[in-house]
């Protein structure tokens, strides 16, 4: 059976998707709320973000809204909104493996 093209999706695409679950934003609002939500550890440059957002929305997981001036919005659809959730479900049973190991070296 072939890989489906966004699973898993990578920990780049997740901040992507956990800023949009949020609220709508723009490129650069959202490479601003990567970087806060993750203390500067996850940042994106303007090639990766837009190439995200790019896959992103022809897979039809978020669409553009209309611009404000130079910026495009990007909203979450449903089918995105579905990618986020199984996301989120599939990072909760890491960490209940993680804490189910009694002794990490």
């Amino acid at each position: 059976m072939p890989k489906k093209a966004l699973e898993p999706i990578t920990e780049s695409m997740y901040y992507v998707l956990l800023c949009l679950h949020e609220k709508n934003m723009n490129g650069s609002e959202i490479a601003e709320c990567v970087r806060a939500l993750t203390s500067d550890r996850v940042r994106l440059g303007p090639g990766t973000l837009y190439s995200i957002l790019s896959t992103f929305e022809e897979e039809n997981i978020i669409k553009k809204l209309d611009a404000e001036g130079r910026r495009i919005p990007y909203c979450m659809t449903s089918k995105g909104e579905e990618l986020f959730q199984k996301e989120v479900q599939r990072l909760r049973k890491c960490i209940t493996d993680i804490e189910g190991i009694k002794v990490i070296s």
